[in-house]
């Protein structure tokens, strides 16, 4: 997915313009990254507020348009105000269509009410992982991870490793490696689940 970024080349900076720039409506910022120099940049605030409020536009490849010059970029940081609705900067990143890119991409998670271990064995989902750090080239990028609980039960756990990730996608090496948990069904409070016998030895209820 690629969404369109409108910016215009800042010509001014320092703490006292970028102050002046917000009081104007806008959001100072920097692209960096590829085979050029650091530009900054300025974005329409509400513009970019809207569009910050969309999953898709922090996991997607940006078209972003500086003047007449386009170019595929990503979001990198964004530093808002302690407590006001108000960005105070942006940065995004180049990235060339050949070479990978490392980006976190959100994890959704599918048939959580009719898990076995939620349906039949009254467990509680625990989502461990909400975004998953992947590598893959811009085109390959997804806007999001799909993870099925339809067949986990209780007392089990679903794995990076365990993930069908789309054509060209994998975890970034160390989360390979460590192949953490994504999601899990915790059993029941009180230990076994309605309906099971209590095990050998166990005091009667």
């Amino acid at each position: 997915m690629q969404i369109e970024v409108i910016a215009q080349k800042r010509d001014v900076q320092g703490t006292g313009a970028s102050r002046r720039l917000r009081h104007a409506g806008f959001v100072p910022g920097i692209v960096y990254g590829g085979n050029k120099e650091p530009l900054a940049i300025q974005l329409d605030h509400n513009a970019l507020y809207h569009a910050l409020r969309k999953e898709a536009f922090h996991s997607s490849v940006l078209n972003l348009k500086v003047g007449d010059v386009s170019e595929m970029a990503l979001l990198r940081d964004v530093q808002m105000h302690a407590y006001k609705p108000l960005i105070l900067h942006v940065d995004f990143q180049r990235i060339d269509a050949d070479h990978k890119i490392h980006v976190k991409v959100p994890v959704h998670f599918i048939n959580e009410d009719v898990a076995p271990g939620v349906k039949l064995a009254h467990g509680l989902v625990n989502r461990i992982l909400t975004e998953l750090d992947v590598a893959c080239l811009p085109g390959n990028l997804p806007e999001f991870i799909e993870v099925d609980l339809g067949t986990l039960e209780a007392g089990h756990s679903i794995h990076v490793n365990d993930l069908k990730l789309p054509a060209g996608v994998e975890p970034v090496a160390h989360l390979k490696a460590e192949n953490p948990a994504v999601v899990g069904i915790n059993p029941p409070k009180g230990g076994a689940a309605a309906g099971e016998e209590a095990a050998p030895g166990a005091p009667a209820a």
